[in-house]
């Protein structure tokens, strides 16, 4: 199965255009979606989850045509979005059992099995009598992850899922949408580059409601191969080398700038840099290439 979007526009009362034209293949498997804030990328999530509605332009799922038949996909459709609300002294077993009711589990031995699997799929099962509220923010991500799955989902959609997780739980929430997205389309909205390069075989970057970049994650390194130079410079250095180079990136590293330079062609007392997907991310953005 896959999602295709074609042609897709959206623009606000207020005159923002947070979609412009967006066209895409999705297949099954886990999509990385990666762009600044701003760039369009809640407002793309929002309308595949038929949270509203396109200006023009069409998205299909398999045989299901998403802006026209919004029951169809809400039926094949888990969407954990950036932030979710819950009832502050409802136990997680209980406000599964809700929304299973909610998904069509109209059998109260059906709901039950289906609940304790996914409790235990995503490591709350010991915790299933406690209120969602008293939760970390790991373990309401891993609860996002379960009513995401009730119904077994054909798409499942989780905008900036980590955020403010530790490195424990964003491994362990990861893992688990790695083993969702084998049989899945699993669309995954981060800032987090990184991320995508471990998580992702497909990606795109996404800017002021355009796709800059949409393909294959090693495609997309190699792009860049042999065009990504790094140097460590001092730091009353790095506005002359912004101007006479096209820098693509700094950090400070024990202190000083450590510079990622685009160019086709070597440059003296510059080094290869290892190609990756935060070279790629800024080059697109700044369209270098």
């Amino acid at each position: 199965m896959e999602l295709v979007i074609k042609n897709v526009d959206k623009k606000y009362s207020d005159g923002v255009h947070a979609l412009n034209n967006v066209s895409l293949t999705i297949p099954t498997g886990m999509f990385g979606l990666i762009g600044p804030n701003g760039a369009g990328k809640s407002s793309l999530m929002r309308t595949i989850a038929t949270l509203q509605d396109a200006d023009s332009g069409s998205i299909t799922l398999g045989d299901i045509n998403v802006l026209d038949d919004k029951d169809a996909v809400r039926r094949v459709l888990g969407y954990l979005p950036q932030e979710f609300g819950v009832y502050p002294r409802t136990s997680a077993i209980d406000l599964l059992d809700n929304l299973a009711l909610l998904k069509g589990f109209e059998s109260k031995s059906d709901r039950k099995q289906v609940i304790e699997q996914l409790l235990v799929k995503v490591n709350l099962w010991e915790h299933r009598k406690n209120a969602v509220s008293s939760y970390s923010g790991g373990m309401r991500q891993r609860f996002g992850i379960a009513q995401c799955l009730i119904g077994t989902p054909k798409l499942v959609i989780v905008d900036e899922p980590t955020a403010g997780l530790d490195p424990a739980e964003r491994n362990r929430f990861y893992n688990i949408l790695s083993e969702i997205g084998e049989n899945t389309i699993v669309i995954l909205s981060t800032h987090i580059v990184q991320d995508v390069r471990e998580l992702c075989t497909h990606m795109a970057i996404v800017d002021k409601g355009r796709v800059l970049f949409a393909g294959n994650t090693d495609d997309a390194l190699l792009e860049v191969e042999g065009k990504v130079w790094e140097k460590k410079i001092a730091k009353q250095e790095l506005a002359k080398y912004q101007q006479d180079f096209k820098v693509i990136s700094n950090k400070l590293v024990g202190g000083n700038p450590l510079i990622h330079v685009f160019s086709e062609n070597p440059i003296d007392g510059f080094s290869k840099a290892e190609e990756n997907l935060e070279d790629v991310f800024f080059i697109k953005l700044n369209e270098l290439i």
